[in-house]
């Protein structure tokens, strides 16, 4: 089997959705954008793909950008496999994509050192896993040593640095996409 090539976005969907929100019909995004309801109809039907220029005008008439209509848009296939890059020794740190797309997931690897001055914050969750070496991670004024097969999981909107305290470590951060409206579990726990 041959491996799977990266799909186009399906834009289709995530313009309906917007469109409904706004509760805008057809004729009224056709007006303020330009194109016509037919062709409006076979996006949202995903029986036509618009071009870029299109998208732009879509997305004002939507008034949201492209960025945000694609990151919304729903992915043309529900598999997709990214192969390992070679094996050869990286003189310096670097970050690799584990997930293509745009999708309610990311991942990604980062393979030696990482900018430790660097604060970050995230609107959702992550989970950060340790596949080699060792890191330090601050956050929330406690510093948490992980070594290999380690994890820290951390909700959204808390602030966290991190650095690689062995050289080669391989760090897999797993989170919940930034265009994605996490809910909150306010129910009490036992």
């Amino acid at each position: 089997m041959g491996d799977h090539k990266e799909q186009p976005l399906r834009v289709g969907a995530a313009v309906r959705r917007r469109r409904r929100t706004l509760d805008l019909t057809l004729a009224v995004v056709a007006e303020r954008s330009g194109l016509s309801v037919p062709f409006l109809s076979q996006i949202e039907n995903e029986r036509a793909r618009p071009s870029q220029t299109s998208l732009e005008k879509l997305a004002d008439a939507l008034r949201t950008t492209a960025v945000e209509l694609l990151a919304a848009a729903d992915p043309a296939c529900s598999v997709d496999v990214v192969r390992a890059e070679g094996t050869e020794e990286w003189a310096e740190p670097r970050v690799r994509s584990l997930v293509r797309g745009h999708h309610q997931m990311h991942a990604q690897e980062f393979t030696g050192d990482h900018d430790a001055g660097r604060e970050l914050q995230f609107r959702n969750d992550q989970l950060m896993y340790v596949a080699e070496g060792a890191v330090e991670i601050e956050a929330e004024g406690r510093a948490y040593r992980l070594g290999r097969g380690d994890t820290l999981y951390l909700t959204g909107g808390v602030r966290h640095r991190w650095r690689a305290t062995v050289p080669e470590t391989r760090l897999l951060v797993v989170a919940v996409a930034e265009h994605i409206e996490a809910l909150r579990d306010t129910k009490p726990r036992r």
